[in-house]
């Protein structure tokens, strides 16, 4: 399977920032522009809520994790992330 991480600053956008295959190139681009925010590894061709149900990170118990808002928005702590400030990794 294929991975792309993700850059996100949840405080000043509900979008990326960027998008990179590899995190040394993404970790680049924060420390030269000093931000901070969050490093995520998404799988590539599939939700991530598709992703986390077949590698049994998270299995559906209650009725809303089968509704499209909640599939829509799903995230899983089993996402290799790395947090930053001001351009370095607090992880």
């Amino acid at each position: 399977m294929e991975y792309i991480f993700l850059f996100h600053n949840p405080i000043s956008s509900k979008f990326c920032g960027g998008a990179f295959t590899q995190r040394q190139i993404a970790e680049a681009w924060i420390r030269d522009h000093k931000l901070s925010g969050v490093l995520t590894k998404y799988p590539v061709d599939t939700g991530v809520y598709d992703w986390a149900v077949r590698k049994q990170v998270f299995i559906p118990k209650k009725n809303e994790h089968y509704e499209r808002n909640f599939i829509a928005g799903f995230t899983s702590a089993s996402q290799e992330h790395y947090h930053y400030e001001d351009g370095e990794c607090i992880d």
